[in-house]
Formats: C-alpha cells, sequence, structure tokens
C-alpha cells in the first residue's frame, strides 16, 4: 500500500503557464493522489506523444505532493502508446524521508496503466553544504550553434511532426550523416536543445531533454519507430538559463535491441541530467533514409 499523501496548502499546483510544453504537461487535482492529465499531440513523433513530455506530466503529479523539491531520481516503464484523450496519473508514497522520498506514480487511461514511474525526489544544494566536494567531466564539443542542423524540415517516414515545431533541436552535423544516407557507422547523437518559445530549463523540461535526440541506432542507418520500454534518468543539478548541450550513445546492439546513454550540459557547463534506456531497434526499420535536415 502506499503512504498518504502530506497535507500542502491549497494552491500548492502552478497557475496555468503561458508555454505550449506548460499546457502540455498540465495537471488537475481529482482526489486524494489523483490528477487528470491529457497526452498532448503537439508533441508527437511519427504519431506517438514523445515519453518525455509524458514523465513530465507524472513529474508535476508527484511534485504537487512531495515534501522534496527535485526528481532526483525516476524509473520509467512504458506499457503503451497513449492517445490524446483524458487519462489520470495515481500517486502513492512509499516513503517519506528527510532527505529523500519515493512515490510510485502510474498515468492510466480506459483504465490500463500506460506509463509506471518510480521517482525518488529530493534537494539539490551547494556543493559548499556537503564539504565543498564537487567535480564534473568535460561537456560534449559541439560547433558554434549556426553550424548545426535543425530538424524543422525533417520529411519521409521518419517524419518529426509536431515535435518540430515545439522544440528547436539542433543537431551536430557530424550525427546527421543518416539522414544523407551515408551514416557515420557510430550509434550517437547529440546537439543543442531548446524550446521554441522562450523558457528557462527546469527539471520538467530536463524530462524532455533526456527523450530528445533521434535514435542513436540511426547513426547505424537503422532508420524507424524505435520505441523506448524502459528509461532512467537523474536530475544531477538545477540548470542555467540557457540552451542545453545533449549528447547519446549506445554500448550494445543485438537481438532487436538497444541500449543509449544520455548527458545534459547547461549553459554554464555543468552536467545537470544522465539518462539510460532500453529500446527495440526501429519497427519498420530501413538501411537508408530519404531524410533531410534544415540548417538553421
Amino acid at each position: 500500500m502506499g503512504m498518504s499523501r502530506p497535507t500542502h496548502p491549497a494552491g500548492r499546483l502552478p497557475a496555468p503557464a503561458m508555454t505550449v510544453f506548460d499546457e502540455a504537461i498540465a495537471v488537475r487535482v481529482a482526489g486524494e493522489g489523483r490528477y487528470e492529465v491529457t497526452p498532448d499531440d503537439r508533441f508527437a513523433i511519427s504519431g506517438a506523444v514523445n515519453g518525455g513530455v509524458l514523465l513530465a506530466s507524472m513529474l508535476r503529479a508527484v511534485l504537487d505532493s512531495s515534501p522534496h523539491p527535485y526528481p532526483i531520481a525516476t524509473s520509467a516503464h512504458f506499457l503503451r502508446a497513449p492517445r490524446p484523450e483524458p487519462a489520470h496519473v495515481d500517486v502513492a508514497w512509499l516513503k517519506h524521508g528527510k532527505v529523500a522520498a519515493t512515490a510510485r506514480a502510474t498515468l492510466i487511461q480506459d483504465g490500463r496503466p500506460v506509463l509506471e514511474s518510480t521517482v525518488t525526489t529530493g534537494a539539490l544544494g551547494d556543493p559548499a553544504d556537503v564539504g565543498g566536494l564537487s567535480w564534473t567531466g568535460e561537456p560534449p564539443g559541439l560547433p558554434p550553434i549556426e553550424e548545426c542542423h535543425g530538424i524543422e524540415n525533417a520529411a519521409g517516414p521518419r517524419a518529426f511532426s509536431g515535435f518540430a515545431k515545439q522544440v528547436d533541436l539542433r543537431l551536430d552535423p557530424a550525427t546527421t550523416g543518416w539522414t544523407r544516407g551515408e551514416p557515420g557507422g557510430t550509434p550517437e547523437m547529440r546537439g543543442y536543445f531548446q524550446l521554441r518559445e522562450s523558457r528557462d530549463p527546469d527539471a520538467y523540461l530536463l524530462a524532455l531533454a533526456v527523450d530528445s535526440l533521434p535514435p542513436v541506432v540511426f547513426g547505424l542507418a537503422v532508420v524507424g519507430w524505435s520505441p523506448t520500454v524502459e528509461l532512467t534518468w537523474y536530475m544531477r543539478a538545477v540548470p542555467a538559463p540557457g540552451v542545453l548541450r545533449v549528447a547519446a550513445r549506445c554500448r550494445h546492439v543485438s537481438g532487436g535491441w538497444f541500449d543509449e546513454e544520455a548527458e545534459v550540459w547547461d549553459s554554464a557547463g555543468r552536467l545537470v541530467a544522465q539518462s539510460r534506456q532500453i529500446a527495440l531497434v526501429g519497427r519498420g526499420a530501413r538501411a537508408r533514409s530519404n531524410l533531410t535536415l534544415g540548417q538553421s
């Protein structure tokens, strides 16, 4: 059984936000531990709502009743693709601690679970608060953003549809050979990420960023819908305002499955999110692609 939700002042949920992204992840309290949501096809890729947007909706529900402000660790199983119709999120608290709290959140549509997640929330304080220990690796090297390729003009069997209208994703040209039928032979993607509307990055946007790049197996000339089965991501720091840099790579592809590791870095050069997922090699995958990417 889940623990009862803690009591919070009325109006804890944010007022309706102005950006399309915030509209897409909006939730409404519908009872004790229950929130109404509607998967938004304005963030669809090949007809399926992006998993990061779904996760952001669930995190908004979890953080509404969390004793801590940030989703430190989130593990999600994608069970089926939702329709852009009303659904709800059930939140049950498994643990309340002074340092961390853990909840189970389930996105349900027509009585069936669509996405099952476990979220641990906590604080992200100043490194000086823990003895000053702080270290991070180097952010990914990218060409200037104006030399990178946007996805807004993508066309063909892997159309980015609504997603590209909302997200300004600029890919490193070194990872876009697959768009010309000349894959680089390495399963990796990297580029710059931001919304087309002005909005500072936060936990919700990081949930989208970790799942924003085209599947890394496109670099092996395997182009097709590659559904994520399980994704775990960590929030490592509160991002500074500005454009995010995202880099993803794969360690192993076999038996119809591939893994994908992603890192998100903020404009201050700090690692702010990490993720790892397991996904199916593209359904209806093709060895060549007719996709074209516009340079912005």
